[in-house]
């Protein structure tokens, strides 16, 4: 019996990800990204996975932060996202960041070359009604079309991105009676020497 492809849409750190977990379980999968015929207002290249904003991956502590917790079971689940970050890993003291260029041309390398997975360079504004397992992963940078689609889907007015990542806190909100003040290079992490902590921050 042929399996049907699972169609992903956006060759993103998620697209790329979820195209691996699905091609090494045994689906095949077509994933498509419209980089390099359509650009985006942030990418520089047509690599997959391209970090277009910071090279950190944040923590890498699994015994002290969640983040790095979930960095421990993605690698414990076969990531191709995190097998290319310590490939690539820069000094970054806990945290794991990396070299952004290595970093995603391995991601694309990878996936180029399993045998379960067809790259598409094409942009889907919406995707055909004859394909049965569509996965969306296309972020902040989703194509005009695409988002119209999704409006449309979703009976939404507007679509927002939430970048948990770097939120904006004020600093005249933060009690400081049970909060202080940090520094990630304060300890040694992989590819890393312990760095002294400044107390000018």
């Amino acid at each position: 019996m042929s399996l049907s492809p699972i169609h992903i849409i956006g060759g993103g750190l998620a697209g790329s990800e979820a195209a691996w977990q699905a091609a090494e379980a045994g689906a095949p999968v077509v994933l498509h990204e419209m980089r390099p015929n359509r650009a985006t207002a942030a990418h520089q290249g047509a690599d997959l996975a391209e970090l277009v904003c910071s090279n950190s991956f944040r923590s890498d502590d699994w015994e002290h932060n969640a983040v790095g917790l979930l960095h421990a079971e993605m690698r414990r689940c076969g990531s191709l996202i995190l097998a290319a970050g310590d490939a690539h890993q820069v000094p970054a003291g806990s945290a794991l960041a990396v070299d952004r260029e290595g970093f995603s041309a391995t991601v694309t390398a990878r996936l180029k070359a399993h045998p379960n997975v067809t790259i598409a360079r094409e942009e889907i504004s919406a995707p055909p009604s004859d394909w049965d397992q569509v996965i969306v992963a296309t972020g902040p940078l989703t194509s005009p079309a695409l988002a119209e689609w999704i409006l449309a889907l979703t009976g939404e007015d507007a679509l927002s991105f939430f970048d948990a990542i770097a939120p904006i806190v004020h600093a005249e909100t933060i009690d400081m009676t049970v909060a202080w003040r940090q520094s990630r290079y304060d300890k040694a992490g992989p590819g890393a020497t312990q760095l002294p902590i400044s107390t000018a921050r």
